[in-house]
């Protein structure tokens, strides 16, 4: 019985969770009442707990994280700044005359607001107040809208520079460490965030690339579900749309550009490159004539709430990984993960499943701090690639967060819709882009080389 306490600790957070308790507070909580449950009973040796704060210290050391804050600040005050709404605009601007145009538009700002922000809820709430109105007016199909708005605001999740990558670079970077001691290497190599940025980056541009491949299709099959703009509302034209498209399309390009290219050119670290980023927003917002001393208050507001957020669940998961490891839990899941039929690819083939299913009920972070550490180490060990795990893991969830009926993006544009729109229709509406999602787990699980062969030549892995 004693052996099985690790999944039943899993499963009483879990349980906690749903029961609406915050999330950093049940991990905590939830671990600590089971270690000293365990410590009476004498099946858990209390002076692991000893430990924890040298795991705190290991938390307020890491440079790494410092980037999590900064990259909140560069997206908190680029959606502050309504530089969506004149993407959007200048977007429509340039593709409305085409059928399907305001999709394509749709999808071409979720991907710049991926690369800016970095902040899924935020970016699926943004396009749905700028976009959802509009393109219902202009009679596209309310499925297709709820749809196009959903996939592309979890594009967040792939698109680099990411917060949740950062994180889980943070997490695997200490799991393959972790994994290549277990097999008795003592000179471990390392994977760095910016190993993941590369590694994510072209899945996640091909992964656009189906998403307008399939609305140009349906675009084709399906005019009366796709029109486009009337002539009375295309504005801007010749000249002056070429104007527009360089005062509103530059500066967001130069700052993904300044942000991404100091990384994966090793000019700058990936903390360096965000506050190059938070510094460039503040710029931008500027101007754009949209900084002003309240929203500037406003702006670091929300991003003391998320940082202080993150890092929470960052010191409650580590007192849970902490318990969870004290009772044997990574024992437990190595030997459950070793005796499946298929070896690696059983292996992965479930921790993928329950992963996905976890995303129904955990946010990315705690799946990243809480679920990571116990499962990646032993596929790690077992030869998987680092960053092609890494990124396998952002699709998977980023599947997950699009999967009726728990997603949480069908939740955050749900908040948002009008009351027209029924959720079942949001329901229909995501299924081609999560077929396109499965898609592109199997182009890269067929083809890993998607993954690994940009940080291959940019850092020589």
């Amino acid at each position: 019985m004693a052996e099985w306490l690790p999944l039943l600790l899993f499963l009483a957070v879990c349980l906690v969770l749903l029961a609406g308790y915050p999330v950093a507070l049940s991990l905590a909580g939830t671990a600590l009442i089971f270690a000293l449950g365990g410590a009476a009973a004498e099946v858990f040796d209390a002076s692991l707990l000893e430990a924890f704060p040298n795991r705190l210290y290991g938390i307020m050391t890491n440079e790494t994280l410092i980037a999590v804050p900064l990259f909140v600040f560069m997206g908190v005050m680029l959606e502050r700044s309504k530089v969506a709404e004149n993407l959007l605009d200048t977007m429509a601007a340039l593709f409305g005359p085409l059928r399907g145009g305001l999709g394509l538009s749709v999808i071409v700002v979720g991907m710049l607001l991926a690369a800016s922000t970095g902040i899924v809820g935020a970016t699926v709430v943004t396009m749905g107040l700028l976009s959802l109105p509009t393109m219902l007016k202009r009679g596209y199909s309310p499925s297709l809208a709820a749809g196009a708005i959903c996939a592309s605001g979890t594009l967040g999740q792939i698109i680099p520079p990411s917060i949740i990558l950062i994180l889980l670079g943070d997490v695997l970077s200490s799991a393959y460490q972790q994994a290549q001691l277990d097999m008795g290497i003592f000179s471990p190599e390392t994977i760095s965030v910016g190993d993941l940025f590369a590694g994510a980056l072209i899945p996640g541009l091909v992964l656009v690339l189906l998403y307008a491949i399939y609305l140009v299709g349906v675009a084709i099959l399906q005019p009366a579900a796709m029109p486009a703009l009337p002539p009375e509302d295309r504005a801007l034209r010749g000249r002056a749309l070429a104007e527009r498209l360089f005062k509103v399309l530059l500066p967001p390009l130069l700052l993904i550009l300044a942000v991404l290219g100091s990384i994966l050119g090793g000019i700058a670290t990936p903390t360096e490159a965000a506050a190059v980023g938070a510094i460039g927003a503040i710029l931008l917002a500027g101007g754009q004539r949209q900084l002003a001393l309240p929203m500037l208050n406003e702006v670091m507001r929300s991003t003391t709430q998320i940082t202080a957020m993150v890092f929470l669940i960052f010191v409650g998961a580590s007192l849970f990984s902490l318990v969870f490891r004290g009772y044997g839990g990574d024992e437990l899941i190595e030997r459950l993960l070793s005796d499946l039929p298929g070896g690696v690819i059983g292996a992965m083939l479930v921790v993928m499943l329950v992963m996905f299913l976890l995303g129904f009920i955990l946010d990315f972070i705690e799946i990243t701090f809480v679920v990571v550490p116990i499962v990646a180490p032993i596929l790690l060990a077992m030869g998987l690639d680092p960053v092609w795990l890494g990124v396998m893991i952002a699709i998977n969830l980023q599947t997950s967060f699009l999967t009726p009926p728990f997603g949480f993006a069908l939740f955050y544009l749900r908040g948002v819709a009008p009351p027209e729109l029924s959720t079942v229709q949001i329901y229909r509406g995501v299924i081609p882009f999560i077929i396109i999602q499965l898609l592109m787990l199997g182009l890269l699980a067929w083809w890993p080389t998607l993954a690994t062969w940009l940080p291959g030549v940019v850092y020589g892995r």
